[in-house]
């Protein structure tokens, strides 16, 4: 965490999609600050993985399986964070997101998930005791400010979640949960790996950054964290950009 400590001590925090990428990252951030972590992944068990995953509780997951999120939420015992993490570009699987099949797959692994565990998971984060409350993160992106052909069900869905942000956080903060989002910008993880390899690619987006790199996992989690601390005890219904300055630079 780079000399920034946070103590989720007696927390219970939720991270879907926990075995890789921001979530990984997030969900380890949390279990060095002492919070008991759950992680959702797609394979049916933690020893599925090619990683240790035992400092983690391990449920599996599908995203776009209504009955399986719910299951998922049934499962917990109580909750002081979600993370809502889970999802993927289907254009990294090859699929055209101008295909409306792929839209609404599109919209429904990113959007219609996240609410859905959200809305599962609200009656025990109104529970939470934690300094703030409960809280609810979303995964934002880039494509929630501006448009990126290649991925209109993305981004659509992305831009939605800032909507929903707002919207949930207006509807549960009498109940003392609030809700956030992170706008995420270029990060490396297993999905953008070609991308990092291209330097057609990272060259013109390197120009435009002003802080000069592309972004690490460590850096989204790093937010994460603060937003679900006593220090942003005051924060709801925010989306917050991290990504080197890319949003702001023409």
């Amino acid at each position: 965490m780079s000399g920034v400590a946070y103590d989720f001590a007696g927390a219970h925090v939720l991270v879907t999609g926990g075995t890789s990428g921001i979530g990984a990252a997030t969900a380890a951030a949390y279990r060095e600050a002492s919070a008991e972590v759950t992680i959702t992944g797609t394979r049916g068990a933690a020893a599925d993985y090619d990683h240790d995953l035992s400092a983690y509780r391990y449920l599996q997951m599908d995203v776009e399986d209504g009955a399986s999120i719910d299951a998922v939420a049934a499962d917990l015992p109580r909750l002081d964070v979600l993370v809502n993490n889970a999802g993927i570009a289907l254009p990294s699987l090859g699929l055209d997101e101008y295909e409306p099949e792929v839209f609404a797959r599109a919209v429904n692994i990113l959007l219609v998930g996240a609410f859905r565990m959200a809305r599962r998971t609200v009656d025990l984060l109104a529970q939470s005791e934690l300094a703030g409350g409960g809280s609810v993160i979303g995964i934002a992106s880039m494509s929630s400010f501006f448009g990126i052909p290649i991925v209109p069900g993305y981004g659509a869905a992305k831009t939605g979640l800032l909507g929903l942000t707002r919207s949930l956080a207006v509807e549960w903060g009498p109940r003392n949960v609030r809700v956030n989002a992170v706008a995420a910008g270029i990060t490396r993880s297993r999905m953008t790996a070609g991308t990092f390899a291209s330097e057609e690619w990272t060259a013109p987006t390197l120009s435009r950054t002003p802080l000069g790199r592309l972004g690490e996992p460590d850096d989204i989690a790093g937010a994460i964290l603060f937003l679900t601390s006593p220090g942003a005890k005051w924060i709801t219904g925010q989306t917050l950009a991290v990504d080197g300055g890319y949003t702001v630079s023409g």
